[in-house]
């Protein structure tokens, strides 16, 4: 059962960017059952939603990947540049590993299919607020099966982490933001996001969900299970 927010606690707000009005409606009404969040506008294609997201500096925002004219995934980058503390997540149709694995490539904060339910929608919402990153459990087999095609590094590639790079990737596995990565290990934020700078790098990885994926692959999260 959700919690009610306490009264004067900080909401996250929330912008829609969706060329189906009557789907825009529907997630508003559903995430105004629930205090903690404030959906402070709406927006049909990626210009405005640009617009509207340099205007109101939204925490979280839902975008569609398939509009007609500016396409999500050009509208993503161009939030990711104007909007940088927003938290971009694609909320789509679409289940193609091609179209999951350019958003994640390209920033995306996560990837959600349309059919989710509510109590998924809104843990995901929490999560990107808190800087971690979301994908469809329905998208994990097939993210998986695309980094399998070529994208994970092998071998040698895991042998240049080292023990705290390994540590980090592990929490990055458990789906920890920096600053719960931080709290875990005793570290500072800063000195966290370095090694996760570090990690990508040296595994010629593009995001913290590959990062994951190569985690949970090579059996890093169950030998770093604190």
């Amino acid at each position: 059962m959700e919690q009610p927010t306490a009264p004067g606690a900080e909401t996250i707000s929330v912008l829609l960017i969706d060329d189906h009005t009557l789907f825009r409606s529907g997630i508003r009404s559903l995430l105004q059952r629930h205090p903690e969040f404030t959906v402070v506008g709406e927006a049909a294609d990626g210009v405005d939603g640009i617009k509207r997201a340099l205007q109101l500096q939204p925490q979280v925002i839902l975008l569609d990947l398939h509009m007609p004219g500016m396409s999500g995934l050009e509208t993503l980058q161009l939030l990711l540049q104007d909007c940088p503390d927003s938290a971009v997540v694609m909320l789509t149709v679409s289940e193609d590993a091609l179209d999951l694995s350019a958003a994640l490539i390209a920033g995306a904060a996560g990837y959600l299919l349309k059919n989710i339910d509510t109590d998924f929608l809104t843990r995901a919402i929490r999560r990107a607020a808190a800087g971690e990153t979301v994908v469809a459990e329905a998208m994990t087999a097939k993210l998986v099966a695309q980094l399998h095609g070529g994208a994970l590094p092998v071998g040698s590639e895991l042998d240049k982490l080292t023990p705290r790079e390994r540590e980090i990737i592990g929490c990055l596995a458990r789906g920890e933001s920096n600053k719960a990565i931080a709290r875990t290990l005793d570290l500072a934020e800063s000195t966290v996001k370095i090694h996760v700078q570090n990690v990508l790098k040296k595994l010629k990885l593009t995001s913290r969900v590959q990062a994951a994926v190569f985690a949970v692959e090579h059996g890093i999260l169950s030998s770093s299970a604190r």
